[in-house]
């Protein structure tokens, strides 16, 4: 799911963001892809409105947002059907957004092998920092630069 991301930063939609968190029982990752218009000024991974358009992935599905063909696709793969079919969502994250980008990129290099970054979760979290779960080690990532939302 991350790697689809920083597939779809490298091919020209660097306004879309990720809101990775925690499901409320604690037991699934879920991550929804949103443009940067929406995702709150004051947290830079937190969904200014959950009723506006947004990729919704929980890892509760074996498929990436619930396709039947994508069990085991490549992130090249998954940006290819992402762009075929969530046309909206790309409108809005079409651009650049360099802080961002290398923001992203950063947080791929800390969390890489072992760790998936959460904004959000039903227990309490830095405000400082993102927190992340999967791994043993300490990991620092700080917080994204500030949404549009």
């Amino acid at each position: 799911m991350l790697r689809l991301v920083q597939e779809l930063h490298l091919r020209g939609y660097q306004r879309l963001r990720i809101s990775p968190g925690m499901s409320p029982s604690g037991m699934h990752w879920r991550c929804a892809i949103a443009p940067v218009t929406n995702i709150l000024r004051r947290h830079g991974a937190l969904i200014a409105n959950h009723a506006a358009p947004a990729a919704q992935y929980s890892s509760s599905d074996p498929n990436f947002f619930e396709w039947p063909d994508t069990t085991h696709a490549s992130p090249s793969h998954l940006a290819e059907l992402f762009i075929e079919r969530f046309p909206s969502l790309l409108d809005a994250g079409r651009g650049s957004d360099w802080l961002y980008a290398g923001w992203y990129v950063e947080m791929l290099h800390l969390t890489y092998p072992d760790a998936l970054p959460i904004a959000y979760a039903d227990w309490e979290l830095p405000s400082d920092q993102l927190a992340t779960v999967g791994s043993e080690r300490r990991i620092r990532i700080p917080m994204p630069p500030p949404g549009e939302g």
